[in-house]
């Protein structure tokens, strides 16, 4: 028989906590038929015809012109993979540790506000699916919902806390202790983001949600209020933090972070400098800075510049488990998924972002063996990116 490519069902053995592979028994035909979403790209396909067009922008709008939004799709598409044959390898493992965290898949989801502008549950759903299947999540101070309630959701789910790094910095240091108070594990600060970017697709639709969608952690008592939040980031009329300011503050926290939004060298130096623990390499999806580098050209920069002293993270453009392959090897210890979890999540809440790593899990598999790799770090010797 020629090789075939067999639909594959990944499960999780309660025990042992370990991913396996379960070959799907055929029934005629090559692939499942009885599977609601085949592939990611019908997860996508369905969030857009259940959210409205308006949420729908909001969520793949870019910046400006939009090309960085198109620049880091270009980018995977010249990393192409050199595969080694006959190689002995064993199963491919997928297994990590990420800032202390233990992940069965290499990936945790995005600090994506708004949530329940995709579902109801929002980011309760996401946390649930992502304990459920192995996968982290950075849960963002914009939630929907609070970050208490969303530990509570799933106990057991390796999670960080993401903030902003503006004033009054009692609140940010406020926040912290509640999300150490509540089982967090460090902290990630997004630093590319003292304004908001140009983004004309909201502009145009006159996009004004319900603020309540992004309040979660905004009680407005003697507190900077949602609203408030929101003018500060619309606003470029306010001093931003430098690097040994946020080093001071987050030394406070007793927490590691991890900063969100480098793509320079310099820049990712000077934040382990100033104590992060890891970087993530990211021009925001393309929603800030218009004309930015593609996130995936910065990687190799990056992981060169910090060396052995803290873990690097990527995200931006990451549409599918080839491209987490893509990622990892070029030096990244885990993928970060914004636009594709809200994707799974705006499809079917809870069971479309199981879904979601179903899949990603099962493509980074195949791909790893088809390569002859055992473990991702050995992806690395099976890549190259082609300038351009």
């Amino acid at each position: 028989m020629s090789c075939g490519v067999w639909e594959r069902r990944v499960t999780t053995s309660s025990r042992s906590g370990r991913y396996s592979d379960q070959m799907e028994e055929a029934r005629g035909s090559l692939y499942a038929e009885d599977v609601h979403f085949a592939t990611l790209g019908e997860l996508s396909v369905a969030a857009r015809e259940q959210l409205p067009p308006e949420v729908w922008d909001f969520l793949e709008s870019g910046a400006g012109e939009e090309q960085t939004l198109r620049a880091n799709r270009r980018a995977f598409e010249r990393c192409s993979f050199v595969p080694r044959t006959m190689t002995g390898a064993a199963a491919p493992r997928t297994d990590t540790e990420f800032l202390g965290m233990r992940l069965e898949l290499p990936v945790l989801t995005a600090p994506f506000g708004g949530d329940g502008l995709f579902a109801a549950e929002g980011h309760l759903a996401t946390a649930r699916a992502n304990a459920s299947r192995g996968a982290g999540m950075i849960v963002p101070e914009a939630s929907s919902h609070s970050l208490a309630a969303i530990a509570a959701a799933a106990p057991e789910l390796p999670r960080l806390f993401q903030l902003h790094p503006i004033e009054p910095a009692e609140r940010f240091l406020r926040l912290a202790a509640d999300a150490r108070a509540a089982g967090y594990t460090g902290l990630c600060v997004t630093v590319d983001c003292p304004v908001a970017g140009w983004r004309e697709r909201n502009m145009r639709n006159r996009f004004a949600p319900d603020l309540a969608n992004f309040a979660g952690n905004f009680d407005g008592e003697g507190d900077l209020g949602v609203a408030e939040m929101f003018s500060h980031l619309m606003s470029p009329d306010h001093p931003t933090w430098t690097w040994e300011r946020l080093g001071e503050v987050c030394a406070q926290t007793g927490l590691p972070w991890l900063a969100k939004g480098v793509l320079h060298p310099d820049d990712a130096r000077e934040a382990v400098d100033a104590g992060a623990s890891a970087v993530l390499v990211s021009n925001h999806g393309g929603r800030q800075l218009d004309g930015a580098i593609a996130s995936l050209e910065a990687l190799p920069g990056v992981v060169a510049a910090v060396g052995d002293r803290a873990q690097v993270a990527l995200d931006s453009g990451v549409r599918r488990g080839s491209d987490v392959a893509k990622a990892l090897a070029l030096g990244a210890d885990v993928v970060v998924l914004g636009r594709l979890a809200a994707h799974a999540l705006g499809a079917a809440g809870q069971v479309g972002v199981e879904r979601m790593h179903e899949l990603l899990l099962a493509e980074l598999r195949t791909i790893m063996m088809l390569c002859g790799c055992a473990r991702p770090a050995d992806l690395g010797a099976r890549i190259q990116l082609k300038s351009g």
